[in-house]
């Protein structure tokens, strides 16, 4: 099959923007040529090109089509015109329905007609997130300004551009040119094929592959790092993934931090130097922060760097000198004394200030550690709650946060700490954003995880009141982030913690919000089970209780019970006595009243009822919480219920005995429903 090979190159591409456009390139020219069965589509992304290398039919065979004409009824002149359109005659036609219909021949189109007639097309509707216009008189648009387009079919040009009526498309036309690094090697070069396009940009100094410059860089730095007193890049994939797409040819170097500036919090530098120069932070072998920082260069200089590092090192000086005026000016004020600015700090338009929200925070803190129900809450954990509550936001007033959003809590943590507040609530005030993702920890002490806690119900709380509620088109105040990390704090902790009780403090007693909050905190907890795998189905059989880790022992009992060979028959018993039941109730309305022993005929109804008489304890067990025992009791019934199915005809042809039967039936999912509803579980 033919090689098709086309590169988009232009001035500097955004690093966010890089791969979901190669990606985005694939699927529209995968789709727009799919008449050439276009296959191995490989996309590529960098700083300054987008581009694909896919294998493509020849061309299109002939072939014929067949055409809707008008209808039979329409008027003469319609059909006439519907012929001269396909120079077709009235012996051709044939009836379809109570249409006309035409089989006209569709002629053969070589691979490149096609290429060149829709590649065009797919350019200017290119789905930047953001793009521009630049120059000329041409309506054309870019993410930068487009350079030049190579398109190569089997190594020939196929020649297009990107012209359309009077719009002069930048005058830009496809060629079998490309260029090289910006600065080592500058200037067009001609390709003939994939492997000549890969080699000639290798050679003037491009790694094509992103993948491959993403294991350059990360291989480089940690290789520099470690030639200096074996030193360790500080992990993080997100700046790795946003340098990637800035060069071309990844030179990692290492620089030194002044000692002066070592007394800053790590979190300071590692934030200054990600945010401000997209630079590396180290560690010692202690783990502590070292004095030298790594990033990457996109030239192989002469005298091995050190021109570049001696430049980024002044810049740095200048960026860290900067942090230190804040570090110090921040130092000057208490947390304490910040608390009454937060006033004058907007929360949300609909919902106040920072300093109404800490107010409501402090109150649902201190009542999360009397309604929890565990040793580590005393008196004294419940005053530092509040505490930290109050002081937990007021980092947002200092410079350092006004400078470096991402080090909200963080640095509250350390004024704190320089304040002398409690070594309690300054874990706290750290924590209380915690956790911020899938794969960042949980608070685990006791007043990091009441403040928390606060502040995500809060949150929810709040937002859900003003019908803010997350869609499936965005959750713009993170509501589902707050809600997972609800659930992690309580499933980490094992904390036992009635949410209702909260949520009605939370929202002033409007309690037509608390069920729909309950409902979105149980869904995500279902997602997050269906996630880790484990029966999420059962979950949702359970039903809604504001108790999360009362939820879940016994949703994990029924799943214990329901792996046991016992369990699964008497599922499947269950669901034989439901849709027997839903049937008739559907002809002759809903069951009602107890069984009547002296109906009983067969050994089989009287061993079934007898079963379902030992069963009242397990309520009383449920009641307890003693899931584990309850389903115990439950699993005595799949015996006599196996044997019933087995041996006794539900619909008997007498309608006494056929309706105390079906009263029997409805004993049993009466029964089994108290522990959950099995109808909704799968299997």
């Amino acid at each position: 099959m033919p090689e098709l090979l086309l590169e988009l190159f232009s001035e500097e591409i955004p690093a966010r923007m890089q791969v979901r456009a190669a990606e985005d390139l694939a699927g529209l020219v995968g789709k727009a040529l799919a008449p050439l069965c276009i296959s191995q589509i490989e996309p590529f992304s960098g700083a300054r090109r987008i581009a694909l290398v896919a294998q493509v039919d020849a061309g299109i065979p002939e072939m014929r089509t067949v055409m809707k004409g008008p209808r039979i009824s329409a008027p003469e002149s319609a059909l006439q015109g519907f012929l001269r359109k396909y120079n077709a005659s009235r012996d051709d036609l044939r009836q379809e329905g109570d249409m006309w219909a035409l089989e006209v021949p569709v002629p053969a189109r070589p691979a490149a007609a096609l290429i060149a007639e829709r590649i065009p097309t797919v350019l200017r509707r290119f789905p930047w997130p953001k793009s521009m216009r630049w120059g000329g008189t041409s309506s054309f648009t870019w993410v930068r300004p487009l350079k030049r387009i190579l398109c190569l079919l089997d190594g020939v040009v196929v020649p297009f551009n990107l012209a359309e009526r009077t719009d002069d498309g930048h005058r830009l036309a496809s060629s079998n040119l490309t260029e090289g690094h910006r600065m080592m090697a500058p200037g067009a070069v001609a390709v003939a094929s994939a492997t000549d396009w890969r080699r000639k940009l290798a050679e003037r100094f491009v790694v094509l592959d992103a993948g491959e410059r993403r294991a350059l860089i990360d291989q480089g730095l940690n290789e520099a790092a470690a030639r200096e007193r074996n030193l360790a890049i500080l992990p993080d994939a997100g700046l790795l993934d946003e340098v990637t797409g800035l060069v071309e040819w990844p030179v990692a170097l290492l620089g030194r931090i002044d000692d002066e500036f070592m007394d800053l919090p790590a979190e300071v530098m590692q934030v200054s130097m990600r945010v401000n120069q997209r630079y590396f932070a180290t560690r010692d072998a202690f783990g502590g922060a070292a004095p030298f920082f790594a990033f990457v260069a996109n030239i192989q200089a002469a005298d091995e760097g050190e021109t570049i590092i001696a430049g980024n090192e002044r810049v740095l000086r200048a960026r860290f000198a900067d942090a230190r005026h804040f570090w110090d000016l921040d130092r000057k004020r208490t947390l304490e004394s910040r608390v009454d600015d937060l006033k004058n700090v907007a929360f949300h338009a609909e919902l106040g200030s920072q300093g109404e929200r800490v107010l409501r925070i402090e109150n649902l803190a201190a009542l999360a550690t009397r309604l929890a129900h565990t040793q580590v809450v005393t008196p004294n954990v419940a005053v530092l709650a509040r505490r930290a509550a109050r002081l937990c936001k007021a980092d947002l007033t200092t410079g350092m946060v006004g400078e470096f959003p991402e080090l909200q809590g963080i640095m509250g943590a350390y004024y704190a700490a320089h304040d002398g507040e409690d070594a309690q609530v300054v874990t706290a005030i750290r924590e209380h954003y915690s956790p911020k993702g899938p794969n960042d920890t949980v608070p685990t002490a006791p007043v990091a995880i009441f403040v928390a806690l606060a502040d995500k119900l809060d949150l929810l709380a709040q937002f859900f009141a003003i019908g803010e509620r997350p869609t499936g088109a965005g959750d713009p105040y993170a509501l589902r982030r707050a809600a997972l990390g609800i659930i992690r704090i309580i499933r980490e902790n094992k904390l036992r913690l009635s949410l209702k009780g909260i949520l009605a403090v939370a929202l002033e007693r409007r309690d037509e919000f608390i069920a729909e909050i309950l409902d979105f905190l149980i869904e995500r907890l279902r997602i997050q089970l269906r996630a880790e795998g484990a029966r999420h189905d059962v979950l949702a059989a359970i039903g809604t209780d504001d108790d999360l880790a009362r939820l879940l022992a016994r949703t994990e009992a029924v799943a214990a019970l329901l792996q046991t060979e016992d369990g699964a028959n008497l599922l499947a018993a269950y669901k034989r006595a439901a849709n027997i039941l839903r049937i008739e109730e559907k002809k002759d309305g809903a069951i009602a009243g107890a069984p009547n022993p002296a109906q009983f005929v067969l050994p089989e109804e009287q061993a079934l009822a007898a079963a379902l008489s030992t069963l009242d304890r397990v309520p009383a067990l449920l009641a307890q919480e003693q899931f584990s025992a309850a389903m115990t009791e439950m699993a005595a019934l799949r015996v006599p219920l196996d044997r019933f199915f087995d041996k006794v005809t539900v619909n008997a042809p007498e309608p006494a005995l056929r309706a105390n039967r079906l009263r029997l039936l409805a004993r049993v999912r009466s029964t089994i429903d108290q522990v959950a509803d099995f109808s909704r579980i799968e299997g």
